[in-house]
């Protein structure tokens, strides 16, 4: 049965000078329950059923922090307004220490009183109102801008504003506005795709005026960063989106500050093999296989193919006459991750250290074979609820804040970010194409020709190409490919699993970001 008011547990020894406090507060819907010293409000608590205890600071007896620390250890999370007379330092700083909802220092009017039972006990839903009437006035205006989104500086601020109402309205009880957000951003996806399409091509074949690509990070956004002479970090989590990085944001910025947040390109296909050899070498794919040979592997290869990152890098350095080792390390396990922090003063001689952090692909890709992490990250937002769950506390943090003290410039970015795919869409195959569920490079491929974009000429996108037949299709939006043969137990088993390798919004606009020690 649900309550018709509000019910406050009011305790002051001068509990008789406040009634017209109770009887304005009465009027507002809340049922006032006074008493004049702890004890007796403690029991209160036994038998009624309180939504927030209003409590004198400076009581005889039983004072006001010595009532707090006993209802705090019967109902932790039974809000308490703490009132007072005394403006000492110390006292407002024990009040807030001890997890109190708010402090009002004495005299207090009756509408003061009000504000503070609002704001401590319907801020979650004068929030929610406020936030979805924002987003339902920004949704028209985001919809216009999709429209005209023909340029990619105009998809970053589109998707940087997505993200910062996803992020918004994940914070919501209700799901409703989140659910209308991630259909636009479903439309967003498809606007995008034909985006791709029109001016992918110029893209990866010019230098001047066009975005920062995979192959070309070096040289447009970390190079000229290291002029400063001070020693560097670079930090890549494989697979970081940016609403993921925009949840990590606020731990990383107690001990940095951020100079610059900017969003960079990832070539296709939107994976390792192929975004992050470019991202090391400073050179497109086919750039790789044509001028370092014995440093690519090819698609059907076995084995890493990534296994030659540090020596592309170090040929990438020589280019820009850095003349250091280039300090490689791939951190894949806890114990490699302990060993860094711990030696991490070892860095500062260099002036730029690489680190390649693979936890986040570990687990998107966990999601595909472990029940565990289905049931836990189902959607985005359990998804966005593990990554701050394990940064938080892992060796990546601690090496951030160590970073810190030690007075590194920082730079963390990514090679390619991950969707979430929910549509299956059937491919026909020959023994010998690619496994990837987001892009299928071979022969005689055959899929709905809608809903991918095609590549029949690699070499004109700068892809490796190995018989004259061969081809690239990359999935778009949500969809993901499934072969024939047992396609109703494929297409379940990786639905709402998080894949790369295609094109979308999440895959490919991926963050890049310098940072200051504080």
């Amino acid at each position: 049965m649900t309550k018709n008011k509000l019910e406050i547990l009011w305790i002051d020894d001068e509990i008789d000078l406040l009634k017209s406090h109770f009887i304005f507060l009465e009027s507002r819907g809340y049922l006032i329950h006074p008493f004049s010293n702890g004890r007796e409000g403690i029991s209160a608590l036994e038998r009624k059923n309180i939504d927030l205890v209003l409590l004198d600071e400076n009581m005889p007896g039983l004072n006001g922090f010595e009532t707090l620390s006993i209802i705090k250890q019967k109902n932790p999370n039974l809000p308490i307004i703490m009132v007072t007379k005394n403006e000492e330092e110390k006292i407002m700083d024990d009040a807030i220490g001890s997890k109190v909802s708010d402090y009002l220092i004495k005299p207090v009017n009756p509408n003061q009183i009000l504000h503070s039972l609002k704001k401590t006990l319907n801020q979650k839903n004068l929030i929610s109102e406020k936030v979805s009437d924002q987003y339902q006035k920004d949704f028209k205006k985001i919809s216009i801008d999709l429209l005209g989104a023909d340029s990619f500086l105009k998809w970053v601020v589109l998707y940087k504003k997505f993200i910062y109402w996803k992020i918004e309205l994940m914070e919501l009880e209700n799901s409703s506005m989140l659910s209308i957000l991630e259909n636009q951003l479903k439309e967003a996806n498809l606007i995008f795709g034909k985006f791709i399409r029109n001016n992918y091509s110029r893209w990866i074949n010019s230098e001047e005026d066009i975005p920062t690509l995979s192959h070309n990070v070096f040289k447009k956004k970390i190079i000229p960063y290291l002029k400063k002479n001070i020693p560097t970090i670079l930090i890549l989590i494989d697979n970081l989106r940016l609403d993921q990085w925009k949840i990590l944001e606020p731990l990383i910025s107690k001990y940095y500050n951020i100079q610059e947040e900017d969003l960079y390109c990832s070539i296709l296909p939107s994976t390792t093999h192929y975004s992050r050899n470019s991202f090391f070498a400073g050179l497109t794919p086919n750039q790789i296989k044509n001028k370092f040979p014995d440093l690519w592997i090819d698609d059907f290869d076995k084995g890493n193919k990534n296994k030659y990152e540090k020596e592309l890098l170090s040929k990438q350095l020589e280019s820009f006459s850095i003349e250091q080792d280039p300090n490689y390390h791939k951190i894949t396990n806890l114990n490699d991750a302990k060993r860094m922090v711990e030696n991490l003063i070892e860095l500062k001689k260099n002036l730029l250290s690489t680190i390649v952090y693979n936890f986040v692909d570990i687990l998107s890709h966990a999601k595909s074979e472990m029940n565990i992490i289905k049931e836990l990250a189902f959607e985005d937002k359990g998804y966005l609820s593990l990554t701050f769950s394990w940064f938080k506390n892992s060796p990546l943090y601690e090496l951030i804040q160590k970073a810190s003290e030690l007075g590194f410039q920082l730079i963390i970015t990514t090679d390619h970010g991950t969707i979430n795919v929910t549509s299956p869409i059937e491919i026909i195959g020959k023994k010998d194409t690619s496994s990837n569920l987001r892009y299928k490079y071979g022969k005689g491929l055959k899929f709905p020709q809608k809903k991918v974009f095609e590549i029949t000429d690699p070499v004109n996108y700068q892809l490796p190409k190995y018989s004259h037949d061969d081809k690239y299709v990359f999935a778009l939006e949500n969809n993901y490919f499934i072969y024939r043969n047992k396609f109703n137990e494929y297409a379940k088993h990786f639905m709402n699993s998080y894949q790369h390798g295609g094109v979308s919004l999440q895959e490919m606009l991926i963050p890049l970001v310098k940072l200051q020690p504080k």
